[in-house]
C-alpha cells in the first residue's frame, strides 16, 4: 500500500507541478535576464534578496508593485523622490526602517529594465533548478516525487512496527489455542549463551573483526579530514566591528576597506586610517544604532578604542603620534600548500564577495562562511560559467575549448581550474 501510495503521489505531483510552472507569470519581456542577473549581483544584491527581505525589501516581482515609470525615478535618486512627498516612495522608505537607498544614476533604463526581467523570472523554476543539484539524496530534503525521505522512512518504520505487534499477539493467540486443545508446547532445549555461541562461531568472529576495523578506520577517517576545518568561526575581536552596521546599514562597499583584494593574491586587513576616513567626523553613534544585545555606550568604547590605537584627540581633532597596535584575531586561514588569489576571482571572474564569505551584511561578529576545504572549492570550480564579457584575455581559449566540449559557455573546470598546479606549488 506505502509502494502504491508514494507512486500515485509522485504521477499527481509531476501534472501538478507543470501547471504550476506553466502557471507562472513570464519574465518582464523588455529586457535581458542574463545581463539583469549580472547587473542585480553588482549593484543590489548587498541590500536586496529575491524571495526575502534584507537591509531592503525583496525584489521579487516587484514590477507587479509599482509603475515601470517610478521604478526608473527610484533608482535613480530615491531621495529626491521621498522628498518630493510621493506617497509611494515615502511608504517603501518608512517600510525599511528610512534606510536611504544608494542612488544608481549610472544604470541606463535598459540596465533596469534587464534586472526587472532577471526579478520578474518564476521562483520555481530556481527551486526546481537547486532540487536536482544542491540537495539531490540529502535527507530530509524533497525530492523530485515531491515526497520528503523523512517522510517515507518514517512511513516504513510505522510499517514495521506494526508487524512487531502483530507477529507478538499473534504468538499469544496460539499459544491459548494449544492450552484450550490440550497440546503441549514442547520447550527449547537449554542454549549456550549468545556471546559463548558468536566466539565459536569463527566467521562471525572474523567478520565482526573486518566491520569493526572498516568503521574504526571510516571514524578516524572523518575525523582527520575535520581537521584544520573552520567553518562558523567566530572570534571575538579587540575592537568589536559590525559588519552589519558598516556593510549593511551605512551599505559601504567591501572593497572600499579590503580594498586589496582587487589587485592583490590576499584582501587584507585594513589599516586603521582607513576607518579614521570616516571616524574622524564619527566619535559616536546614533542613538537608532543600539540592540538589545549592544548598547550605544558600548559602540561608543570601540570608536574610542579606535582612537587610542591610532593616537587620534577628538578634542584637538589631531593626532598625538601616540600609537598601540591591534592585535586582530584571523578567520580565515588557508594551509601554506593553496595558494588563493583574491584578484583572479574579484576582478577577473566577478565574483561577489557574499559568495565565499556569506551575507557579510548581516554578520554582526565576522565568522568563517564557508568550510573552504579542497571539495567546495573544486565544486565551485565545476559549477561555475567563467565570465567572459569585457574579458579578452580568454576569448581565443574559449573558443578553443567550447569548441572541444561542444558548449556554449565554459566552466572554470573546463577551462582548467581542477589542474593541481593551480591552487598547489
Amino acid at each position: 500500500m506505502l509502494s502504491i501510495s508514494v507512486a500515485s503521489f509522485a504521477q499527481d505531483a509531476a501534472p501538478v507541478a507543470a501547471e504550476a510552472t506553466a502557471a507562472a507569470p513570464a519574465a518582464s519581456s523588455g529586457g535581458d535576464a542574463a545581463k539583469g542577473k549580472e547587473l542585480f549581483n553588482a549593484n543590489c544584491a548587498a541590500c536586496h534578496k529575491l524571495d526575502g527581505k534584507s537591509t531592503g525589501p525583496a525584489l521579487r516581482d516587484i514590477i507587479s508593485k509599482h509603475e515601470i515609470s517610478w521604478i526608473y525615478k527610484w533608482v535613480h535618486n530615491s531621495s529626491d523622490l521621498i522628498k518630493s512627498g510621493d506617497a509611494a516612495a515615502v511608504k517603501v522608505f518608512e517600510e525599511n526602517n528610512k534606510i536611504p537607498m544608494t542612488s544608481f544614476p549610472q544604470l541606463s533604463e535598459g540596465d533596469i529594465d534587464n534586472i526587472i526581467a532577471y526579478t520578474s523570472e518564476p521562483k520555481a523554476a530556481a527551486t526546481a533548478a537547486a532540487g536536482t543539484t544542491a540537495t539531490a539524496g540529502v535527507p530530509g530534503t524533497v525530492q523530485e516525487d515531491g515526497i520528503s525521505n523523512n517522510v517515507i522512512l518514517g512511513a516504513l518504520s510505522l510499517v514495521m512496527a506494526i508487524l512487531i505487534v502483530m507477529l507478538v499477539l499473534v504468538n499469544k493467540v496460539l499459544r491459548k489455542v494449544a492450552a484450550a486443545n490440550g497440546i503441549e508446547v514442547v520447550a527449547k532445549e537449554p542454549t549456550l549463551p549468545i556471546w559463548k555461541a558468536f566466539v565459536k562461531n569463527q566467521f562471525l568472529v572474523l567478520v565482526s573483526a573486518i566491520f569493526l576495523l572498516l568503521s574504526g578506520a571510516y571514524l578516524v577517517y572523518g575525523f582527520f579530514m575535520q581537521v584544520g576545518v573552520d567553518q562558523n568561526y567566530e572570534p571575538i575581536q579587540p575592537i568589536h566591528y559590525s559588519h552589519k552596521i558598516h556593510a549593511g546599514d551605512n551599505e559601504i562597499n567591501c572593497k572600499y576597506c579590503h580594498s586589496a583584494a582587487r589587485v592583490s593574491k590576499t584582501a587584507g586587513i585594513p589599516s586603521l586610517n582607513v576607518c579614521m576616513n570616516c571616524h574622524k567626523s564619527i566619535s559616536e553613534v546614533a542613538e537608532t544604532t543600539a540592540t538589545p544585545e549592544y548598547s550605544k555606550a558600548f559602540y561608543d568604547e570601540q570608536i574610542q578604542k579606535l582612537y587610542k590605537a591610532v593616537g587620534w584627540d577628538a578634542a584637538s581633532q589631531s593626532y598625538t603620534g601616540k600609537t598601540e597596535p591591534v592585535k586582530w584575531v584571523r578567520i580565515h586561514n588557508l594551509p601554506d600548500f593553496v595558494y588563493f588569489n583574491h584578484s583572479q576571482h574579484v576582478t577577473v571572474a566577478g565574483i561577489e564577495c557574499q559568495t565565499c564569505h556569506g551575507p557579510v551584511q548581516e554578520f554582526e561578529i565576522m565568522k568563517q562562511f564557508s568550510p573552504l576545504t579542497m571539495g567546495w572549492c573544486v565544486n565551485c570550480h565545476r559549477k561555475t560559467d567563467v565570465k567572459m564579457e569585457g574579458n579578452e584575455y580568454y576569448t581565443k581559449i574559449h573558443e578553443e575549448l567550447s569548441k572541444k566540449y561542444g558548449v556554449d559557455k565554459l566552466t572554470a573546470a573546463q577551462m582548467g581550474g581542477l589542474e593541481c598546479g593551480k591552487c598547489h606549488y
